[in-house]
């Protein structure tokens, strides 16, 4: 069993945890996530591991509670634990001095974007950070990302914070200005990271995506990720998560990720009922 040591609500419905999960967090690097089962009936479901503290043997974690697991785990408290954490699973960022990079972070992606952020600052890069939420009250990890980037842009959708509008705008202004970047790296949601790639496409600047949030099993095994890059067939979870932006197929990711929507909302609105009936006494604890 593994132990939640700290919770923390970092926006509506983004929660960030630190679990303790000792072989986890020996050497997990950016990009990489763990795989987590809440108790023994519970489904397999990737985080990325956004934080590692070796010496106190703990993972942080940041998430989006979108359906029935994860608002299972945002019910959980400190002190209480998880039947499983398995990781760190994933094949790592790559990191080297490439000179300027644009990192862009989109949403809960601002949490899976951030250790590869600061492991790229480490490497010598020049790195400019552009956050991108629906409103103010949806960022977290400003200050964090603020220290290890040369310079941070942010946009919302609503002009709650920093320019009203999207990531992309941002990348272009300062692509056209002049700027000259010899890497973009993008997280977010998928239609996000799409406008990056076409976005970047035209200036030939090499472009890499992670596509953490096609992934259900983590294992290659239920072939959910499967997604067609550079014209051959992947897997995010074991090939990934990162990829050539340019050489993904998005049109099929997009079509790929809608087929498990209706099933993702019948199970959350499921487990709301019968948290509901539960607490009216309608149905047993158990």
């Amino acid at each position: 069993m593994y132990q939640i040591v700290r919770k923390e609500g970092l926006a509506p419905s983004i929660w960030l945890m630190e679990v303790r999960a000792p072989l986890v967090a020996r050497r997990p690097k950016p990009g990489q996530f763990a795989i987590f089962r809440l108790h023994e009936t519970g489904e397999r479901f990737p985080l990325t591991i956004a934080k590692q503290d070796a010496r106190a043997g703990t993972i942080t974690i940041v998430f989006q509670e979108v359906g029935k697991s994860t608002h299972e785990l945002a019910s959980l408290e400190a002190g209480q634990t998880i039947a499983d954490v398995v990781g760190p699973l994933g094949v790592p960022s790559e990191i080297r001095n490439f000179g300027e990079v644009a990192c862009l972070g989109g949403g809960v992606g601002i949490a899976f974007i951030y250790p590869e952020i600061a492991a790229l600052h480490g490497a010598g890069n020049r790195v400019t950070s552009i956050l991108g939420a629906r409103s103010n009250s949806l960022l977290f990890f400003v200050e964090e990302i603020s220290a290890v980037s040369a310079e941070v842009h942010i946009t919302t959708d609503d002009g709650s914070r920093g320019r009203k509008g999207v990531v992309t705008a941002i990348l272009k202004e300062l692509i056209d200005s002049g700027r000259r970047f010899d890497r973009v790296v993008a997280a977010g949601p998928v239609v996000m990271m799409r406008a990056v790639a076409e976005l970047t496409r035209p200036y030939k600047i090499p472009t890499i995506v992670s596509l953490d949030p096609v992934m259900v099993d983590g294992t290659g095994m239920c072939g959910a990720c499967r997604v067609t890059v550079g014209g051959k067939r992947k897997f995010a979870c074991v090939d990934g998560p990162n990829f050539d932006a340019h050489q993904v197929d998005f049109d099929e990711l997009v079509m790929r990720k809608q087929g498990f929507a209706d099933m993702e909302r019948r199970a959350f609105h499921e487990c709301l009922a019968l948290e509901k009936a539960r607490a009216e006494g309608l149905v047993g604890s158990k």
